[in-house]
């Protein structure tokens, strides 16, 4: 009877453990679920790195629990500040992959001026022109992060200002009620304040331009004392939390910012089954479903490879 219970068991033992994959960065198993076990990927230290903020250090959780799930041995390498610098980590050989835009890439690494309507086309064009760089791009979400300035309610309501010709007009007609807040990188880029500046016709002065940190710019304007506008990302939390407005963009300025694997070729050459694990993740992550996870970190204040994990296992990904 006894050699019968241990038998039974060490049976239970081995099933088990032939469910787990692995663990993950905070040490919860991950185990399958539509992401199987690659053999091509076991032990594959793949090197993923993302940028800074809240969502793409969140992102960047998704894909290496999802790597994780696969059967590879991920090397975290997020959190590295500044667009520039992780496209530069990825273009040097430092990194082999992380979730990049696609305007992003359009605009800033491609130096092309006029960003595409279509999404589908967008990305497209900078797959074909990125292959050139030796970076390959797979597997687009749907969610558009787009640039945008965003005003808190009073502001709105005093100045009646609803799309960016509007505010291009409060600048020109009463500069101090048009007090902005902006991150230091969206003063430099292309896509960013001077391309705006340039395409509605104004020139914000000086005293009225306030530079923050970004994760400073949504509560500060949700105050309202220092800036009554500011610059967001549309799938922010925190333009939710901070009931911020968000200006429409009535002449198109900025393009669509579809986050989308992009990967080193040689890394994408050597192990094409990533493809395979990273696709039906960035179909699921629309514009709702990110905009959500986004506030459960910048927001709700959890860690993002939690939320990470905890997305992956209720889409049945990994269990």
């Amino acid at each position: 009877m006894r050699r019968t219970i241990a038998a039974v068991s060490a049976l239970v033992v081995v099933l088990a453990a032939g469910c787990t994959i692995g663990k993950d960065q905070s040490g919860a198993q991950v185990g399958e679920g539509s992401i199987k076990k690659i053999d091509a990927l076991s032990g594959a230290q793949i090197r993923v790195s993302s940028k800074e903020f809240d969502e793409q250090l969140l992102l960047g959780q998704i894909a290496v629990v999802a790597l994780q799930a696969a059967g590879a041995s991920p090397q975290d390498k997020t959190n590295i500040t500044g667009s520039s610098n992780v496209r530069q980590a990825l273009t040097s050989g430092a990194v082999d992959l992380y979730w990049e835009y696609t305007g992003t890439a359009w605009i800033s690494y491609l130096k092309q001026t006029k960003p595409i309507a279509d999404p589908q086309a967008q990305y497209d064009a900078v797959k074909q022109a990125d292959a050139a760089n030796k970076v390959t791009w797979w597997a687009r979400s749907p969610a558009n992060d787009t640039y945008a300035l965003a005003g808190n309610p009073a502001a709105i309501a005093r100045t009646g200002v609803k799309t960016l010709s509007d505010y291009a007009a409060l600048v020109k007609r009463d500069p101090a009620a048009a007090s902005t807040c902006i991150g230091p990188e969206f003063k430099s880029r292309d896509d960013g304040f001077p391309g705006l500046e340039k395409t509605y016709g104004f020139d914000l002065p000086a005293p009225q331009e306030h530079l923050l940190n970004d994760a400073v710019i949504y509560p500060t304007v949700g105050k309202g004392d220092t800036c009554g506008f500011g610059e967001v990302a549309t799938t922010d939390g925190r333009v939710a939390g901070q009931k911020l407005v968000v200006l429409d963009d009535d002449k198109h300025f900025f393009p669509t910012y579809n986050p989308a694997i992009s990967i080193a070729s040689a890394v994408a050459q050597k192990y094409p089954q990533l493809e395979q694990v990273f696709t039906p993740i960035a179909a699921k992550l629309d514009t709702p479903t990110l905009t959500e996870l986004n506030k459960k970190v910048s927001v709700d204040g959890q860690k993002p490879a939690d939320v990470a994990r905890d997305w992956l296992k209720s889409a049945g990904f990994i269990s």
